[in-house]
């Protein structure tokens, strides 16, 4: 069970890491269509965003340095992003303003943005409070912020790559080192190799009955691979090693009610 501060722990982490994620972010920005996760999925595959997003109102959840907001705005989105990393602002709105992309970035806690009820059509995680976050709680804020019917699309890592991760955070094997049942993620603040935050998961069948609790329907479910020409190590994640199993997960939901 995860007792760390896990807010101000990763707070402080993005901030001091921010530097080193300029030159990504650069290249994603550029990008005229979407790729998306560790190993930059096609969009054409995934259909993460609506391919017309004109007269939508879209929020970003954790968005970094902004790159997916910044994809929305192209598609005609009316777009808020939040995060809680000052320094990764600061990079998002450079290149917002260097692409022309009207945004509104706020600072602050993805879990309770204080923006209105029912506010938004459309909201999305990549790697930001889906996994950075408690998923009880950056989810009812997401449900809360849409409107009934809106959609939430989110993508993270898939289960199985943290039960195939040694303790000591390097990179995943075909050996399973945690137990599945009860999972709520991982703390890697104080790992041997790469050490980054305290990051958030479940198995499969309680993120399940969490979207049935809070009042989400499940749209779709997709299982993300390496590419099968894919090599090296990425995020702690071996090729080899995402080319036979998932490596991340996206789930489509939408808001009932």
């Amino acid at each position: 069970m995860m007792t760390r501060d896990y807010l101000s722990t990763n707070k402080a982490i993005w901030n001091a890491d921010a530097v080193n994620w300029v030159t990504i972010a650069e290249r994603l920005w550029r990008l005229e269509t979407p790729e998306w996760g560790t190993w930059g999925n096609a969009e054409e595959d995934l259909s993460m965003l609506p391919a017309d997003m004109t007269d939508m109102d879209a929020i970003e959840l954790g968005c970094g340095t902004g790159y997916v907001s910044g994809w929305m705005a192209r598609r005609g989105a009316r777009v808020t992003a939040i995060d809680i990393s000052a320094e990764q602002l600061t990079t998002a709105l450079g290149l917002a303003a260097e692409h022309g992309a009207d945004i509104a970035f706020i600072e602050g806690n993805a879990e309770a943005t204080g923006l209105p009820d029912a506010a938004f059509d459309f909201a999305i995680s990549e790697y930001g409070a889906s996994i950075w976050c408690p998923p009880d709680k950056w989810l009812r804020e997401a449900w809360r912020l849409l409107r009934p019917g809106g959609q939430l699309v989110f993508l993270g890592n898939h289960p199985l790559s943290l039960i195939c991760s040694p303790l000591d955070g390097s990179p995943a094997v075909r050996t399973l080192h945690r137990p599945y049942r009860g999972m709520w993620g991982a703390d890697w603040t104080e790992v041997e190799f790469e050490p980054t935050g305290v990051c958030f998961n479940l198995t499969i069948s309680s993120w399940m009955d969490l979207f049935a609790e809070i009042g989400f329907d499940v749209a779709r479910y997709q299982e993300l691979y390496a590419p099968q020409l894919a090599s090296g190590t990425r995020a702690a994640i071996p090729a080899d090693w995402a080319r036979s199993y998932p490596v991340e997960q996206v789930w489509h939901l939408r808001r009932i009610g």
